[in-house]
This record gives C-alpha cells, structure tokens and sequence, in this order.
C-alpha cells in the first residue's frame, strides 16, 4: 500500500491511497458493511454511486459466517462479489461495548457471542489472523476503545494495554504472508479518551512502529463535539505526513467537513444508512424527516442538486409514502441517497482541496447544512 499527498489547502489533504484492489482517492467515506452488506443497498449500486472501499467487522463476521466459509470462497472480496479494497475492522469496540459477556486481560479478551452466548477468545496474535484470513486489503490492531467517561488512570492503562497488544499485532503480521496474492495494509490506533497527554504517548508509541497508517480511535463515544474535535486536531499534529490517517466512526457531514480541516483522510460510519432507514436523508440544505406530513403533496425531489438514482427517479411525496407504509423500498431508496450524498461530500472537500479554496467551500457547505463551524483550537507540540 502506497500514500500520496498531493494537494494541501491548510491542513486538510487530498490524495491517494494505491491498493492492489485500486486506487483510493482521500478524503474519503468508506460505507460499512458490517457483515458484508453495506444496509439496504445491493454492491451493483455501491459502485453506480461511486465507492471506493467499503468496510466489514471482524467481530460479527467471524461468528457469522464464520472464518472457514469465507476462506473457501476465496476470502471476503469473492464472498461478498466486491473486487475494490475493503477495510475490516478488528472487533474491538464490538468485544468492549458487549460490558457483561467479556473479560479484559493482558493475553486477550475472553467473551461470549451476542448471537448464541458460545465463549471465544480474541487476542492480538488471533485477530490478525482472522484479517489475514478474510483478505482484506487493510486491517486493523486489536485495541481496547475506552468508554466515555473514563478517569486519566484507567484510560492511560488501558492505552498501556493496547500499545502491548499493537505491537504484538504488528509482529504477527510480519510472520505472516497474505494468503490470496495481494498484498494487505496494517493501521496502528491512537487511543488516550480525551486527554492530550495520553493521546500524544499513544501516538508516539504506534509511531516508532512503523504502520502503514493511523487510525484516531475512541471518539464519538459520547464526549461533547467540541471536545472530539480538540483531540482530533491535537493527534493529527504527530502523525506522519506520509502516512493516511483514518478517524473511525465519525459521523455527521459536519463532523467529516471539520475533521478534514483537522487533516483526517478517512472515515466510517453507519449513519448514512441507520439514519436514512429511520426516514432521515441528508441534503445539501439539512435533513429531512420523510415521515412529516409536509412531504405528502411534495412532488419535487429529495435534494434537486442531487444525482443519485433516488433523486433522479422518485419525489418526496412517494418516498414519504414508503416509509408511511412499511414498504422495504423506502429503506434502499432512503440508503441510496443518503450513500450518495456523503460519498458526493468528500469528493467535493477533495475538489476544493485540489483548487486550494477548501475553506471557503467549508463555510459555505456548514451554512448551507445550517451549522455553525466549530472554534479553532490551537494545538503545540510538546
């Protein structure tokens, strides 16, 4: 895997990611595909809206449908028919968020399925494996995200634990040789909750061990935004310029505008499509609850600036009646959209970027969403 930057306007950067499954052009959002399936939404269309990269979880997709399935089908790009690159995630916040089914140590996590309660064990070493067995093109390390709130000791162990558990990932993934015949990519996480301090050892320590990229991790946990946005801009000041660097599962078209600012490359999040199945669709004017009454004499379309099948084909007042009436449909039409609007975003952000006007395009684009860009903190090196 190689990174390019090749245009910068302030900090926020546009360039490429090469994979040996294509060409990544950052910024970029990446849909989820938790279990293979990216919500409501067929891979025929994902790449009709222009997708890139698209994620799946190692946590649910080990225990369904399990390792072995996938290898015989030739790993997870043949499995789910998708031949771009595909990041998968290491579980990790789905093993910590699951509370009374696990048990945290220094060799691993000990936990029972959500599906069937059956006890598993996951551990740095393990995990790489099952990536390595999946044939996505980047994994990540198993790490622990701590909750918010947390106290400065428990998250400054807990970020202790989880530098161990990265390096032991990352001479896992030296012993090993890609199954499938290209080549995979390995991503260090920053932990620290929100304080600087350990933020900063965090990515000192990940930084000496030379991954190919870096993820923020253990934000939009619940900390107010303001404060996600300060820790952002304050990691993002000791990770390598040649480096791509990844914000995991974040969130709103706000927060990836003031994350790209912040020089944030990547990011994920199940918005799109959670929200757009529960009747809310982004646009470039703000969102639309597509249950509300106004919408039933609405012949116009979702976003008239928009290109997607959804806008293009169908008018507010079909789509609300959709979702009015249960109809399956709604939730693909609401996802396509939705998918398409964020994708639509980062392309912009790159655009703008690229002609060095990326400010005034943010500003423009957080008035025209109906919000207020956020207080520039000023970070220092210590």
């Amino acid at each position: 895997m190689k990174y390019q930057c090749i245009a910068q306007d302030g900090k926020a950067r546009a360039g490429l990611l090469e994979t040996d499954h294509g060409v990544i052009e950052t910024p970029v959002y990446m849909p989820v595909g938790t279990q293979g399936s990216v919500k409501a939404t067929e891979q025929r269309e994902l790449i009709e809206m222009g997708t890139e990269i698209i994620l799946g979880n190692t946590y649910h997709l080990y225990l369904r449908p399990g390792i072995d399935i996938i290898e015989q089908a030739g790993g997870l790009h043949r499995f789910v028919s998708w031949t771009k690159p595909i990041l998968t995630d290491s579980g990790g916040f789905q093993v910590f968020s699951l509370t009374d089914l696990r048990e945290i140590e220094e060799h691993g996590v000990t936990f029972r399925s959500h599906l069937d309660g059956s006890l598993h064990v996951f551990t740095p070493e393990s995990v790489i494996q099952i990536q390595q067995r999946f044939g996505s093109d980047i994994m990540m390390v198993f790490d622990e995200c701590t909750p918010y709130p947390c106290d400065f000791d428990y998250a400054k162990k807990s970020n202790e634990m989880t530098v161990r558990w990265a390096d032991r990932c990352k001479t896992m993934f030296e012993k090993s040789s890609p199954i499938y015949g290209h080549s995979q990519a390995l991503f260090g996480i920053v932990q620290g909750s929100v304080y600087p301090e350990i933020r900063e050892m965090s990515a000192r320590a990940l930084i000496q061990m030379e991954f190919d990229g870096y993820a923020i991790g253990g934000l939009a946990v619940g900390e107010p935004v303001e404060e996600m946005y300060k820790i952002t801009e304050f990691t993002e000041q000791f990770l390598p310029v040649h480096k791509p660097r990844y914000l995991m599962g974040i969130g709103l078209p706000e927060n990836i505008l003031e994350s790209i600012d912040r020089g944030i490359d990547m990011f994920d999040c199940v918005i799109p499509t959670r929200n757009g199945r529960n009747g809310m669709l982004f646009t470039r004017d703000g969102t639309m609850n597509m249950r509300n009454a106004q919408y039933k004499t609405d012949f116009t379309p979702i976003d008239g600036e928009c290109d997607c099948y959804t806008c293009k084909t169908f008018t507010r007042s079909y789509l609300r009646h959709l979702f009015i009436a249960k109809e399956i449909l709604a939730l693909q039409l609401a996802s396509i959209h939705n998918l398409t609007f964020f994708l639509w975003l980062a392309r912009e952000a790159r655009k703008a970027i690229i002609e060095k006007r990326f400010k005034e395009w943010e500003t423009m684009m957080l008035a025209r969403l109906q919000v207020s860009p956020s207080v520039e903190y000023q970070t220092s090196i210590s």
